[in-house]
């Protein structure tokens, strides 16, 4: 017969096995709502800092809303949604070849730490661009009015009479204000784009020329303009291109004016420069691994002051100048290119690049003193993960907790028996 202190014994084994069950089986219940709403806050914490990241350094290629400008995509966009996260981090990180899109990653010669990166992600996959458009206005970064010309009033009007007259007259003031400074008046051509007005040019064939103008021409100034220019737009510069040879000279007048340039100008240009250019094209002008020379003679002096307006306007397609027509009033671009003109009398006939490091501001400085960076993996457990493994731990500690118990209570009883 067993003891009576062995009963004594197991009755209180298995009330103190059926507290820690409960107590355990409880948390475990508990333990997924906890799990998300510790996952809300993270995300929440890492979207504010996203917002503010990508009105400094997206917004101006990206648009207010994410909507996209020119050849550069929509970030506001479902497909986007549903990437895989390390194919959008990956993009991001190291750039896209032969596009705008340039390196991000520090590593790689950007500027943003692993775990910034990682917040822009987040912002793509989970944020509302309202709030983010929002944001970029109330830090000083919303889109102003982009660079144009105007096409001679008087031609304009006589251009009425020719056949699809209207039409024509759509497509003089669409290249007045978007590709004269590169084209040239009447589309004659500049040292940077070739001319439009041209009879080699009206024997392409219509597709030819509208495709060109739809996504560009890789590997030069030539940009995409589908995201600008409605289908119709783009048909009436088709137009225009194959029948240039009916539309009168000094319809589109030349804009290649010299920048004025004042000693207050020269100042805004210098401090515009050193804040949003110096970082990648040097202090001086110099250049980087990441960007160009502008302070050498061959660039100053086939280069017009309305060429680099336009360059630094609408930016460089397949290259990582972007634009900045959307972020800078038209005197700032002016004043910078005036800053950048008076080096041409003492500029090196040959370029010394130098280095990309400190200065500029803040949102450009590889700065990561107090930046907490992600695991290499640069990929935040996803919240369902999250719950998945937890449970699977806490399953695990329940068995070990139980079968532990019932080791103690077999040795009890029989170190009781003995």
């Amino acid at each position: 017969m067993k003891p009576k202190s062995y009963l004594i014994e197991s009755l209180i084994g298995l009330g103190a096995l059926l507290v820690v069950v409960s107590a355990l089986g409880y948390y475990i219940l508990n333990e997924p709502a906890r799990i998300l709403n510790a996952q809300r806050d993270v995300i929440a914490a890492q979207l504010d800092d996203a917002m503010t990241l990508y009105a400094e350094n997206c917004s101006v290629c990206h648009g207010l809303n994410g909507e996209g400008i020119g050849a550069t995509p929509p970030l506001d966009s479902a497909v986007l949604r549903t990437m895989p996260y390390d194919e959008i981090y990956k993009t991001i990180s190291r750039g896209r070849y032969q596009t705008a899109m340039p390196a991000w990653a520090i590593e790689d010669g950007g500027p943003l730490s692993d775990y910034q990166i990682n917040e822009l992600v987040t912002l793509i996959l989970y944020g509302d661009w309202t709030e983010t458009g929002n944001r970029t206005i109330n830090l000083g970064f919303a889109p102003l009015i982009p660079f144009t010309t105007e096409p001679d009033p008087v031609l304009l009007a006589e251009i009425a009479n020719l056949p699809d007259g209207s039409t024509l007259q759509t497509a003089v003031q669409l290249f007045a204000a978007h590709c004269v400074a590169c084209h040239g008046a009447d589309g004659l051509g500049t040292a940077i784009a070739p001319a439009l007005n041209d009879p080699a040019v009206r024997q392409k064939t219509a597709e030819d020329i509208s495709r060109i103008i739809t996504y560009g021409n890789t590997g030069t100034l030539m940009a995409g303009w589908n995201n600008v220019l409605a289908t119709d737009e783009i048909n009436a510069l088709t137009s225009l291109i194959e029948r240039w040879d009916e539309i009168p000279l000094g319809t589109i007048p030349a804009p290649n004016v010299p920048i004025p340039v004042t000693e207050e100008s020269l100042a805004l240009g210098g401090q515009l420069f050193a804040a949003n250019c110096a970082r990648c094209h040097g202090p001086e002008g110099q250049g980087t691994p990441r960007a160009p020379s502008l302070n050498v003679k061959s660039f100053l002096t086939q280069t017009s002051d309305q060429a680099i307006q336009q360059i630094i306007t609408l930016g460089v397609p397949g290259t990582a100048m972007p634009s900045w027509g959307d972020r800078m009033s038209d005197a700032e671009i002016q004043a910078i290119v005036g800053f950048i003109r008076q080096w041409e009398p003492t500029a090196p006939e040959v370029a010394v690049l130098t280095r990309p490091g400190g200065g500029g501001p803040p949102w450009l400085r590889n700065d990561t003193t107090n930046v907490n960076p992600l695991p290499s993996t640069n990929r935040p457990v996803q919240p369902t993960e999250q719950i998945t493994s937890l449970l699977d731990w806490r399953i695990l500690i329940l068995i070990g907790a139980v079968l532990s118990l019932a080791f103690a209570l077999i040795a009890a009883g029989t170190f009781s028996l003995r």
